[in-house]
């Protein structure tokens, strides 16, 4: 925000200097005036934002942060039990517990306080370590220990999942294959729907604008200010952007269970044919598809988890699309706008019609999908808007065309909702390209809805805030962001 206010040149400050006291109470005075206007979409955008940030991040990071949390929750059990010092009977009795207890905590396959549960897991821990071993156990350091531990966990958890397979046991354990083939796609069809009315809410919004932004279209008054039908835009795209962010990582999710649930099957079927019609099979045979079980299973208890954080993260963004929501209430935007909103499919059919010619225009390189290799994977500037109709049309977001042709300058690529868009931008673009971050200047939301942010300033720790304590004292946000480096 400290930020944001700053960069906004109707704000007068002066970033190439240290601000000074004065400068430092305006600053305070109009973030906190932008933080209380709470009928605004750009703060809604803006939280948004910051809540992405905030609680994103990617599925392998995810998954990691998943298990160093498991992991924090094992330590004590595991502590307890390598650092154990047995004297009696009772307390090897107690100790062989801690040991089921560890179990069962780390694969979670049902709970330790659940007696038919702990019976099972038991009877697997004693067909691979029965209690006369715990002596040995103790003889280890604390490292071996600490593997044997991890090593016993997952060839019980394997047992147990086959127990489970040959309707044999699995108290605790959910079916779940059949929970995650379930929520997937329910999950996909929610993120789908909420997508589904960004974009229109998008395209109605984008019509209007249209409308308001040209002179020899006469329209009727708007009772909303265009700025503030603009933030909306702005709002209802994040949105979207971020929905798809999502989306992407449910499907990448929904083929990772697949996998992972051909492996669990394939492997239990190799386990079947070594331990059919046998009484007795060498622990060398069946360990490593034990453990090759656990492994799976784990890998589906991971995309259960990732699944159920993107949900909630899908769900958490919907509180910051209120402001946006009131300004036409009912459906009155679409009532004002009749059946004259062009949406995605017929802006890209229609402006695929005119193309560029690279051989007729050769001051720039264009790169055009038949002649391009890996030409849907360019990394497209603003997040593949239209950079001229933003600046020539006050801020209006238009998706821009790859079909149209791509124009590669300074090593970045950049797509045009039009020819004419094209030859004007490819005309002059560094001259565009400032332009475009001065409206990011303005309306600073853009700067991550376009990924603008290498082209602004960094902050920086202003070391002069702390006289500046004695004067005032300033909301705790704001003591971290005080100097701005071009």
């Amino acid at each position: 925000m400290v930020k944001a206010v700053v960069l906004d040149p109707r704000n007068l400050f002066n970033v190439d200097r240290t601000l000074t006291k004065q400068d430092v109470r305006k600053l305070v005075e109009l973030c906190v005036d932008k933080l209380m206007d709470q009928g605004s979409p750009s703060l809604d955008t803006i939280k948004m934002q910051v809540y992405f940030d905030m609680n994103y991040t990617s599925r392998r990071e995810f998954i990691e942060e998943h298990q160093r949390v498991l992991q924090s929750r094992l330590v004590p059990v595991s502590r307890e039990i390598t650092d154990s010092r047995v004297k009696t009977r009772e307390d090897l009795e107690g100790l062989y517990r801690k040991i089921v207890s560890y179990v069962l905590l780390r694969s979670g396959l049902g709970s330790s306080t659940d007696i038919t549960t702990v019976r099972e897991a038991t009877a697997a821990l004693q067909s691979v370590f029965p209690q006369s071993e715990l002596g040995t156990f103790l003889s280890l350091i604390k490292k071996d220990k600490e593997q044997q531990l991890n090593d016993l966990s997952m060839i019980v958890t394997g047992i147990r999942l086959f127990n489970k397979d040959s309707r044999k046991g699995g108290e605790g354990i959910d079916d779940l294959p059949a929970i995650l083939n379930e929520a997937i796609p329910s999950t996909s069809k929610d993120i789908e729907w909420e997508l589904e009315l960004s974009q229109s809410l998008a395209w109605q919004y984008t019509s209007w604008l249209e409308r308001l932004l040209d002179p020899e279209v006469e329209t009727r008054e708007c009772i909303v200010p265009l700025d503030m039908v603009k933030q909306a835009l702005y709002n209802v795209r994040q949105h979207e952007a971020f929905l798809k962010v999502i989306l992407a990582d449910v499907i990448l999710c929904a083929k990772q269970v697949e996998t992972l649930q051909t492996e669990l099957a394939t492997r239990m079927k190799l386990l079947r044919v070594t331990v059919h019609s046998k009484t007795a099979v060498p622990t060398a045979q069946v360990f490593p598809h034990f453990t090759a079980l656990a492994k799976f299973w784990s890998g589906l208890q991971d995309e259960m988890v990732l699944l159920s954080i993107l949900s909630n993260i899908m769900e958490n963004l919907q509180p910051f699309l209120a402001a946006q929501s009131q300004l036409f209430p009912d459906g009155q935007l679409e009532d004002i706008l009749g059946l004259e909103i062009k949406k995605y499919e017929q802006r890209m059919k229609e402006s695929s019609e005119n193309r560029i010619d690279p051989y007729e225009i050769k001051t720039q390189e264009w790169l055009l999908p038949e002649t391009t290799a890996n030409f849907d994977k360019l990394p497209l500037q603003y997040n593949g808007i239209c950079g001229y109709t933003l600046v020539k049309k006050d801020g209006l977001l238009l998706p821009g065309n790859p079909s149209i042709g791509v124009l590669k300058h300074r090593e970045k690529y950049y797509v045009f909702s039009s020819k004419e868009a094209a030859l004007r931008f490819g005309s002059k673009p560094d001259e565009y390209i400032a332009h475009v971050a001065e409206k990011a200047k303005q309306s600073p939301e853009l700067i991550q809805l376009l990924q603008l942010h290498q082209q602004f300033a960094c902050v920086t720790p202003y070391p002069e805030v702390q006289c500046l304590r004695k004067v005032f004292r300033p909301p705790d946000f704001f003591l971290h962001f005080v100097t701005l480096q071009p």
